[in-house]
């Protein structure tokens, strides 16, 4: 546990949902913790008891937050989920806080097996179908370009992130034909609670996270995390957008909420201390934009200039694509801020340099 760690409160220690099974975290609520082929080995899922209005009474069963991504292996872990954790009550909706794939992945499987509904906010459902059926798949020679416009020049690499053209789709190959459209502010019953819709920019294009103030809950999504600060990237798709902006005046929406507040974030150990957790993201972003100024105070400096200034270790292809588009997320801040200046260089570089 690192020194901010040791400054929030993790109610259940060390203790994690056991494989196939859950763990009861609030009533009503529980803890799902399935396995991910990636250095980000896991992602974190929630099972709210409910019911539903049917033609004869309420339908008792259960709301599903997140899905991981289509693989058999994450198949395997539902199927072990529905024969230990459901109670023999059927899934009645599934909620999906944004569109990244370990949330969405699944989703069309887990609506079509139990004829549930899909809700989602409908920027991240249709940017979801975007890239579940295009030829890029969020990757191929725009992305590759974009990259070497902010300086990535290991021809490897941009032959790997050209070639990439089936990551999206290879881990949501399908969403489902029709959703329902959540928004900020929207109050949804689940078991007889209000839940109520937080929106959160930055990290996707409309993530939801989800709020009961009954229960004293927060199921933050990525936007909240107790151990990582979220990936903030600025992609091809939106070259010069300014998401890290974005992103800290989104976390500061969940100020509002009691301090002792349960967070049920995507990835880590469920926590208490969400104010102290915003102040520490946003010490962090302080210091990493204070880092890439310095850096640009000195000379001209592109995106891939930037990689060693913010990620001290060694990064391959996977991890590159993400930190290289936060990098340009921090000079992009800094530039909007009027801190820096942006020059497109004879060589097809974009190079930022302190005003």
């Amino acid at each position: 546990m690192n020194a901010q760690e040791a400054q929030l409160d993790y109610p259940f220690g060390d203790t994690l949902p056991p494989s196939g099974g859950a763990l009861e975290v609030a009533p009503g609520v529980k803890w799902l913790r399935m396995r991910l082929p990636f250095a980000l080995d896991h992602i974190n899922l929630w099972l709210l008891r409910d019911a539903l209005p049917g033609p004869q009474g309420d339908v008792q069963g259960w709301t599903v937050v997140d899905c991981c991504i289509s693989k058999d292996e994450s198949k395997a872990q539902w199927e072990q989920i529905f024969a230990n954790e459901l109670e023999g009550l059927p899934i009645l909706r599934v909620i999906v806080t944004h569109m990244h794939p370990d949330h969405i992945g699944l989703a069309y499987w887990l609506c079509e097996r139990w004829n549930a509904p899909l809700w989602i906010s409908a920027t991240d459902y249709n940017a979801a179908r975007i890239g579940s059926q295009s030829s890029t798949g969020f990757g191929g020679a725009s992305a590759a370009d974009f990259f070497a416009s902010h300086g990535l020049s290991d021809p490897l690499y941009l032959d790997q992130i050209r070639g990439r053209t089936s990551y999206y789709p290879g881990l949501v190959p399908a969403v489902p034909g029709s959703f329902h459209r959540m928004m900020d502010g929207d109050n949804i019953t689940i078991g007889g609670r209000l839940w109520t819709c937080i929106a959160g920019y930055g990290h996707a294009p409309e993530h939801i996270a989800l709020h009961c103030a009954d229960a004293a809950v927060l199921i933050s999504g990525d936007m909240i995390l107790p151990r990582i600060s979220t990936n903030v990237s600025v992609y091809d798709v939106e070259p010069e957008s300014n998401p890290l902006t974005l992103f800290l005046q989104s976390i500061n929406r969940f100020l509002p909420l009691h301090a002792d507040t349960l967070t049920l974030p995507s990835h880590g150990k469920p926590f208490r201390g969400l104010h102290t957790r915003i102040a520490q993201l946003h010490e962090h972003h302080c210091d990493r934009l204070a880092e890439v100024l310095d850096a640009c105070s000195a000379g001209p400096c592109s995106g891939a200039d930037i990689l060693p200034v913010m990620f001290k270790r060694p990064l391959d292809v996977h991890q590159t694509t993400f930190a290289l588009g936060e990098a340009v997320a921090h000079l992009h801040t800094l530039w909007f801020e009027g801190k820096l200046t942006r020059l497109l260089g004879g060589d097809g570089v974009y190079r930022f340099r302190a005003c």
